[in-house]
């Protein structure tokens, strides 16, 4: 039913700080540049890969007066970035150090290797030895960087996320979403969309204590993908289950819906069509300027003139 992540989108307070670290440092491209649809004063951009596929994205809304998040439960607590191998792993050790990232030792996570470390906002990333294993056809990880070939990042890894309530949404993840438990204890759950495969996994992590608090570093929504489903069909499921959802959409690129579960964890549906990130801009000049959805493209000016240029962040 769920083939996948299809994005994820956090808080930055410094898209100039942001873009350096994930085109330069981890060596994504910058796919989209445009605004949240919802408050069009805001950038929202996308790195992922050659084309932005689908579990690939990383997608940040710049908000200039942001505060520091307040780390809790009930919230999504690390992204996994999967690399091809072990020797990998070592040189992204070596290649954090080179930019003055810290880092922690390679370790164990989800169980497999990991190399662990944080975002300038603060946002927790784990790099994950995928063990040479196969991903997505259309997964094409970006080569105009200076990050060596067998090396660069392949696309979302496990995402986890830490709530007060483990059994509620493990529940909704496996009876709703058709998601499998791969393995679990009082303490954790690791949950999969796709048999065997790291980049439909979600580790859910049980934590009493003080809720999380959102500001910079922190994620807004986790976005998955939905295989075959109509996202009318998705819209009735929820409901009927007795939760509140946005209704449908239109993002252009793609059409999707949003709800809230009981721990407050925000989750986005993706229709199983969409145009993608060239419906507007060839493959070449992907994320090179500031691309507006039709409907707000008569606002363009205006727009604009909200926005700090793009020559001044990038």
């Amino acid at each position: 039913m769920i083939s996948g992540h299809h994005h994820i989108s956090m808080f930055t307070k410094d898209l100039k700080e942001n873009n350096h670290f994930y085109t330069e440092v981890l060596g994504l491209r910058r796919v989209k540049v445009s605004v949240n649809q919802g408050d069009p004063k805001m950038y929202h951009v996308f790195y992922g890969d050659a084309l932005g596929s689908a579990g690939n994205d990383l997608t940040f809304f710049e908000i200039g007066n942001i505060g520091s998040t307040h780390p809790g439960t009930n919230m999504i607590s690390a992204i996994g970035l999967l690399v091809p191998s072990h020797e990998s792993l070592q040189y992204w050790q070596q290649r954090l150090d080179s930019h003055g990232v810290s880092h922690e030792d390679i370790t164990r996570y989800a169980d497999r290797e990991a190399l662990r470390f944080n975002d300038p906002d603060g946002l927790a990333l784990v790099l994950i030895n995928h063990d040479n294993q196969a991903v997505p056809e259309d997964w094409q990880p970006w080569s105009e960087n200076d990050i060596e070939e067998g090396h660069r990042i392949l696309g979302m890894g496990t995402v986890e996320i830490t709530v007060m309530d483990m059994p509620s949404i493990v529940l909704l993840l496996e009876n709703t979403f058709g998601y499998t438990v791969v393995h679990g204890n009082a303490e954790e759950t690791l949950l999969t969309s796709v048999a065997d495969e790291v980049f439909g996994e979600i580790l859910i992590k049980a934590q009493s204590g003080q809720e999380a608090r959102a500001g910079r570093g922190s994620v807004h929504h986790l976005a998955i993908q939905s295989k075959e489903r109509p996202l009318l069909e998705w819209d009735r499921i929820l409901k009927d289950q007795g939760y509140a959802t946005t209704g449908i959409k239109d993002r252009y690129y793609f059409e999707s819906l949003y709800f809230t579960e009981e721990n407050d964890i925000t989750f986005e549906i993706v229709g199983p069509v969409s145009r993608g990130f060239t419906a507007d801009r060839s493959a070449e000049t992907l994320g090179t300027t500031l691309d507006l959805p039709p409907f707000l493209e008569e606002r363009r000016e205006e727009i604009e003139s909200y926005l700090r240029p793009i020559e001044e962040w990038t």
